[in-house]
């Protein structure tokens, strides 16, 4: 049986959760189902960006245990130390 005569599993009609949509996708090749997409237009207004910075090792440590202690994501601790930073020198 060569590959254009293979069987295809259907989409299903609905996932029940986003676990169950993984796991199909994990499982199924998407150009199996090149068929079944349609191509659709987006506008987007992308309304902040978003940096990246290298930090070293032992300030992310830092970082981490510090976030976890005030309830808080890594992300949001860097951001709020380097504004309070900024308006201290300001």
């Amino acid at each position: 049986m060569n590959d254009k005569h293979k069987l295809v599993e259907p989409i299903p009609e609905e996932f029940s959760s986003y676990e169950e949509a993984a796991d199909f996708w994990d499982s199924h090749d998407t150009t199996d189902y090149l068929d079944e997409f349609e191509t659709v237009s987006v506008d987007a207004e992308l309304q902040q960006r978003r940096f990246e910075v290298e930090i070293e090792e032992n300030l992310m440590k830092v970082l981490a245990r510090q976030a976890q202690q005030q309830g808080v994501g890594v992300n949001q601790l860097v951001n709020n130390v380097l504004r309070k930073t900024l308006e201290d020198v300001a």
